[in-house]
């Protein structure tokens, strides 16, 4: 007879309100960019719990998002349930244990910076940002990248070697003028219809073809 083996990580729902924060967490928010995050892509970050503390070693940007969107009214987010009362229930992982606050503190620190220690592979950032850009701006906006990362981006990706870039070798794509000559003109020529535009990628700087 096979024996079943409890899973030493298992997912549980608990009541927000029970979600204890770890006294003293180093680690700041941008709360409002957490939030809208919630809001477009639902609750998909488990917050960890340490089973000797009864606090949460990750999730503490989140536990504050969800107090406020529901302070807010907010519609509840994708992920979550309801209780009998209307309190929100939070997906947790459960099931690890800190050996001392020693080791509890460092693994919140390493929860939160070990991630951004790794840095980005350029040319594939390059490639996402640009994915992303030509299929949904507000997505793209909704990264709240600065010019001063899009320009540090730029000095270590060469545009052309990007998939659907221009180069030189091919032929330049018609452009229309940039106003029309009268009221209602758009700037487009009579051949222009049909034609391929090219927009210039924020993100890489290269030309692309907006919804492809």
């Amino acid at each position: 007879m096979t024996e079943t083996v409890p899973a030493p990580r298992y997912t549980t729902y608990v009541p927000l309100t029970d979600l204890a924060p770890a006294p003293g967490n180093p680690k700041k928010h941008e709360v409002e960019r957490i939030i809208e995050s919630i809001r477009t892509h639902g609750f998909v970050d488990q917050p960890i719990t340490d089973e000797r503390t009864h606090t949460i070693l990750g999730g503490h940007g989140r536990r504050e998002a969800l107090i406020e969107m529901q302070a807010r009214g907010e519609r509840l987010p994708g992920g979550l349930l309801v209780d009998n009362d209307g309190g929100w229930l939070v997906p947790v992982q459960r099931g690890w244990s800190s050996r001392s606050d020693a080791e509890a503190k460092a693994l919140n620190i390493k929860l939160n910076k070990i991630a951004t220690d790794g840095g980005w592979r350029p040319r594939s950032l390059a490639a996402y940002l640009e994915d992303i850009v030509t299929e949904d701006a507000e997505l793209y906006d909704s990264l709240a990248i600065s010019e001063d990362e899009l320009d540090k981006l730029l000095r270590q990706v060469d545009p052309e070697t990007l998939p659907g870039a221009v180069n030189e070798d091919q032929a330049a794509p018609h452009l229309p003028d940039a106003g029309g000559d009268g009221p209602g003109d758009s700037g487009f020529s009579a051949d222009d219809e049909g034609r391929t535009r090219l927009t210039t990628c924020p993100a890489c700087g290269h030309a692309f073809t907006p919804g492809r």
